[in-house]
Order: structure tokens, then C-alpha cells, then sequence
């Protein structure tokens, strides 16, 4: 019984909400884990057409990895962790059923990175996305991959070494965010493009599909290799840990405050 992520269906739609509200939705293995179950679960469902992927609650389709989990990692584990990543975004990318991110609220590293392997997003105006992982210490390298193929390398860079978040104006205007509406109405919209996106012949479909993939393989998995290299010199340092640790304290003082 999955305890992170929630699925229903309805009709052609399959439906799955990452289930950690009260940490915004943080990734840690489990989530991770069930999300890849979860996703394995409708591909095999000759009845699910077109998935939609959402957060619990009001604030964060995701808040990105939960530093709780990361700050104690060393290189070995970091290295396993880079293979969890490995598992669920090639989960994502190999589906022959298209995918919709419906983003309520802030979506940021690891679950910016999850909306972008997702074919369309919708989203509304109080929604923020970007990569600030540089903030709490964490070296980007899936990330930097990924964004370049939505936005160029010059918005890449910037977005990797400020970790800026954008608006939701911004996210529309450089097709982040596919579909910008009211955010009362961005299940509705979601499932009306999944409703239509599941109407296309299959065939089709999975080709298209698996031709995008074909087209971003190489750098792929660049990355991933990259990921293990640079991951392992990172935690080896000591400075991820330092600056999660200061990241957490500052977060907590400011709630207190």
C-alpha cells in the first residue's frame, strides 16, 4: 500500500498525487520508490490512456529532495541515490502514454526537474518553478540537462548558479508552464487535456513518445554519469551536509520568528 503517492482513475485518466503535504511534497527514497511503482502500475493498465501528475494540497507540487534525508548522505550514498533518480526518470521517459503536470503551487530542483520531463504543464498565476539547490548545497546535474532542452543553456546557467525561482509569468512566457489558468481551474484544464491527449490514436502516441526520448537519450545519460562523479566528490567534501544543516537552521528560525 503506497504511502506517498495517491492513484485513482477516472475514466481513460489516471490520476497521481504526491502525498507529503506537510513537507511540501519534499522527495525522500520512499516517495521516489512509489512514484516509480505507481507510474509502472498505469503503464501495464490497458485502461489508462493519459496520466496527470499533482501535489497534495495548495502550496507545492513539490518542494523538491527532503533535506532531512540528504544532509546525512556520504559519496556511496549519494551514488545510490543518483541510481533512484536513474530509476524513476527513465520510468517517466520510457511511458508510451503521454503525462501532464498539473502544478499548484511551487515546484522546485528535483520536482522542477519531474514537471519537465512531464509533456505539458498547467499551471496558475501564484505558481514558482526553478533549480535553487545551489542554496542548500547541492550540486545540479540532472537538472542543468534537463532545462536545457526546454530553455538553452544561457537561461540554464543562470537559473543553476543564482538558483532563482521564476514566476509564473516568466514560466509561461519561456513555455515552462504550457497552460497558465485560474488555479480553481487547474485540475479541470489538466483533465481536459488528458481527456483529449487519451482520444489520440496509441499507436501514435508511444512512437511519439519514444522519439523524444530517442532525441535526448545521449545527453541523458551524460548526466547520469556526470551525476555519479560529481555527487561523490560532493558529499565527499562535507559541504552539502554544512550548508543542508545551515539551510534547515535558518528555516527554522524564521518560523520561529
Amino acid at each position: 500500500m503506497a504511502e506517498f503517492v495517491l492513484s485513482e482513475r477516472r475514466g481513460a485518466v489516471g490520476i497521481i498525487t504526491l502525498n507529503r503535504p506537510q513537507v511540501l511534497n519534499a522527495w525522500n527514497a520512499a516517495m521516489r520508490e512509489e512514484l516509480t511503482a505507481t507510474l509502472t502500475a498505469m503503464e501495464e493498465n490497458a485502461e489508462v490512456r493519459a496520466i496527470i501528475l499533482t501535489g497534495a494540497g495548495d502550496r507545492a507540487f513539490g518542494a523538491g529532495q527532503d533535506l532531512n534525508e540528504t544532509k546525512t548522505f556520504d559519496a556511496d550514498r549519494a551514488e545510490t541515490w543518483m541510481g533512484e533518480w536513474k530509476r524513476l526518470y527513465d520510468r517517466i521517459r520510457s511511458l508510451s502514454k503521454p503525462i501532464i503536470a498539473a502544478l499548484n503551487g511551487v515546484a522546485a530542483g528535483s520536482a522542477f526537474q519531474v514537471a519537465l520531463l512531464c509533456d505539458i504543464r498547467v499551471g496558475h498565476p501564484g505558481v514558482t518553478m526553478g533549480q535553487p539547490e545551489i542554496n542548500s548545497g547541492i550540486a545540479s546535474t540532472t537538472g542543468p540537462w534537463i532545462m536545457r532542452e526546454h530553455i538553452g543553456l544561457a537561461r540554464t546557467i543562470d537559473l543553476t548558479l543564482t538558483g532563482r525561482m521564476m514566476d509564473a509569468d516568466e514560466c509561461h512566457r519561456i513555455g515552462v508552464i504550457n497552460r497558465l489558468v485560474p488555479q480553481d481551474k487547474v485540475m479541470s484544464e489538466s483533465l481536459a487535456l488528458a481527456e483529449l491527449l487519451a482520444s489520440k490514436p496509441p499507436v501514435a502516441m508511444r512512437l511519439d513518445r519514444q522519439r523524444f526520448r530517442e532525441m535526448t537519450e545521449e545527453g541523458f545519460r551524460d548526466c547520469l554519469a556526470a551525476g555519479i562523479r560529481i555527487q561523490r566528490e560532493a558529499y565527499a567534501s562535507g559541504e552539502p551536509a554544512r550548508m543542508m544543516e545551515e539551510f534547515l537552521a535558518r528555516k527554522a528560525a524564521a518560523k520561529k520568528g
